[in-house]
């Protein structure tokens, strides 16, 4: 009977985490395995110019930066599949062997894990919101605020991210609507004192969108009074939502400690994780700042700590 192998190192998930995890485990010649998922590259990808990743002068498209992340993994031996890992079966013991299940029911066996599944922003639900994404629909103000100095923008959401969003972009554009589903705000009191001093900003109360309108970028976006039903539309060049994420964590729930959100614990100024052979990194472990940036330090953190862990325990 043939021995399975275990690998030394595998790594879930392949945005700005997961790559640079790839690339730091790979040139230590630990030979990652990364399961990049349905969406190699993670939220990057429906970005179109990223003018904030050191390096790049004159900036990149978010799938060309993910791109060369992979090359670059790939050329120091990272072998990346597109396959999703569905289940795991993680050990407590130190010296342990982990188990993953892909989605074409193949078992992967793992001394180490990298967990950078990140997380996905909350949509509205709307297929012109889907279709305008990359193209004036945006859930980053930090990313893609620069895009629309001077212009008319429209932010969705009542909760602290929307109005860090409102209050961003209402420093370079014309005009910023604010749209919110109920009568009232759930930010933080600070959060609405620094709003009410906004000058360019208009606050719509009881609003909901109900179609983002143009031809091949946003132009306008046509919303409902929930209480008296009335529609109207506002002329817009830009739109962000800011309903909140959802961190990629439902396989893990029962086995790695999260928070109330749903966002994996690391102890504090590490990646380490309540399993001592699994590590996250990225999105999926931030709350705070999701940014590449971040993303690709804390996957650099993850595979430094990992790498530790194997030369302790394996």
């Amino acid at each position: 009977m043939l021995k399975e192998s275990v690998h030394n190192c595998v790594i879930i998930g392949s945005g700005p985490a997961g790559y640079s995890a790839a690339i730091y485990t790979a040139r230590a010649g630990l030979n990652p395995l990364v399961y990049a998922g349905k969406n190699p590259g993670g939220q990057l990808t429906t970005t179109t110019l990223v003018e904030n990743y050191p390096g790049y002068p004159n900036g990149i498209t978010g799938p060309e930066l993910m791109e060369n992340m992979k090359k670059q993994a790939e050329s120091f031996g990272a072998i990346v599949k597109r396959q999703t890992i569905v289940k795991v079966s993680l050990v407590k013991e130190k010296n342990g062997i982990n188990k993953l299940y892909t989605d074409n029911n193949e078992k992967v066996l793992a001394k180490a894990i990298i967990i950078a599944t990140g997380a996905l922003s909350k949509d509205l639900g709307l297929e012109s919101e889907e279709r305008f994404k990359g193209y004036g629909v945006s859930s980053c103000a930090i990313c893609d605020g620069f895009l629309y100095k001077d212009k008319v923008v429209a932010v969705v959401g009542g909760g602290d991210t929307a109005l860090e969003e409102t209050i961003s972009l209402s420093q370079r554009c014309k005009i910023v609507y604010l749209l919110v589903r109920s009568g009232e705000l759930r930010a933080s009191k600070a959060m609405q004192c620094r709003l009410w001093k906004i000058s360019n900003l208009k606050i719509y109360f009881y609003h909901e969108i109900k179609e983002i309108l143009g031809e091949r970028f946003v132009e306008g976006v046509r919303i409902i009074n929930n209480k008296n039903k009335k529609e109207s539309i506002l002329s817009i060049e830009g739109i962000f939502i800011a309903i909140g994420h959802i961190p990629n964590t439902a396989i893990f729930r029962g086995q790695i400690n999260l928070d109330q959100m749903g966002y994996i614990i690391t102890k504090k100024g590490s990646t380490h994780t309540n399993i001592p052979s699994v590590f996250a990194a990225g999105d999926v472990q931030d709350a705070v700042y999701r940014q590449a940036i971040t993303s690709s330090g804390t996957g650099c953190m993850a595979a430094l700590d990992l790498e530790r862990y194997l030369m302790e325990n394996h």
